[in-house]
């Protein structure tokens, strides 16, 4: 399966990358920066020109309490402003910084985020993340989420640097990582980072969606999109590796931009009902061996058909303590509740 805009691949299968015919585009590796010991900055430099980024950031943890900054440029001026909101908390703005908010939290903790940058040389960079942090480990403690907007007031220059540091004298720990993607409709590159691991789509009624065995990977993308069929009491109950046991669940959830709710040591972890027309998530997961697997998802949900009706919206971020890798995804609802022509799709990169 191979995903297309503007007749540009986007993301490319296993057999694209082996021989099958080439098709030009998508999202490429630009750059990469692992820490080898603790560091105040993850600054990945010599990025080439792209019209639009996408940013994967992974800090394993920092020396204090401390929050994930942005930085383009090494441009230390007054010259970034920015607009946050933690757990679902009131937005905060800052204005003439000399960096900008990429993920809060104030705790220690393990962080991912995932971060969208548009990027033209005569206007202001806009960018915007969404990050888990981890909290205190273990399913009994809920994570928190962070969500920000900004922007580098640069009309002159393309980004060719993008920094992820810490402020004061906190450092990131050793092994975190910053990838930058990168992506432009005249794009004829053929190596894309995201390698298809699934794709499954459901030819009559089914109780579950189920990814089947995948390789192993560091970075996750997924997508599901339900269609209700007459069953009742429809829901999207997520698990990992086919463990439905032993509470190692926790999430923090808010709909339609209402206060969050959590939930903690859950044998499975339930994202939303899918109303009466269904729902659609798009998710990422760091999934690192030995480390908690941290989950940012987006989801709509249709609850009525027609114009005349709204959606909702949830944002959700979830982590389960299963030590191994994930090699297996799935989501189940009630008996026969899923409909002809839902589907799951995974990505991967290492």
């Amino acid at each position: 399966m191979t995903i297309y805009q503007d007749s540009k691949r986007i993301v490319g299968t296993n057999t694209d990358k082996v021989g099958a015919p080439a098709i030009s585009g998508g999202w490429k590796e630009l750059g990469r920066t692992t820490l080898g010991s603790a560091n105040a900055s993850m600054n990945t430099t010599s990025l080439s020109d792209k019209r639009y980024y996408m940013i994967l950031t992974n800090s394993l943890g920092y020396s204090g309490v401390a929050n994930s900054n942005i930085r383009f440029n090494s441009d230390s001026g007054s010259n970034y402003a920015e607009r946050v909101s933690v757990s679902g908390g009131t937005d905060t703005t800052g204005t003439g910084y000399n960096f900008a908010s990429f993920a809060h939290g104030n705790t220690a903790t393990e962080n991912f985020g995932v971060g969208y940058l548009s990027n033209l040389s005569s206007k202001e960079k806009l960018w915007t993340s969404h990050n888990i942090r981890q909290n205190t480990a273990g399913a009994g403690n809920a994570p928190i989420r962070s969500e920000s907007v900004g922007k580098w007031a640069n009309t002159t220059n393309e980004v060719s640097g993008i920094d992820i540091l810490t402020g004061a004298s906190t450092t990131h720990d050793s092994g975190s990582e910053t990838v930058i993607l990168g992506y432009d409709p005249d794009d004829t590159h053929t190596d894309n980072f995201w390698e298809e691991l699934a794709d499954v789509t459901l030819s009559g009624a089914s109780s579950s969606l189920d990814s089947g065995t995948i390789t192993a990977k560091k970075y996750l993308w997924y997508q599901v999109f339900i269609k209700k069929n007459s069953a009742s009491n429809n829901y999207a109950e997520h698990s990992i590796n086919g463990i439905t046991t032993g509470n190692t669940w926790a999430r923090r959830i808010s709909s339609n931009g209402g206060t969050d709710g959590t939930n903690t040591s859950q044998n499975t972890m339930n994202t939303t009902d899918t109303g009466a027309g269904g729902y659609f998530l798009n998710g990422f997961v760091i999934n690192s061996s030995g480390q908690e697997k941290l989950f940012i998802e987006h989801v709509i949900q249709n609850t009525s058909s027609g114009a005349g009706n709204a959606p909702d919206r949830k944002e959700i971020v979830m982590k389960s303590t299963t030590s191994a890798q994930i090699t297996q995804l799935t989501v189940t609802g009630a008996t026969n509740g899923y409909d002809s022509g839902s589907f799951i799709k995974v990505w991967g990169s290492n």
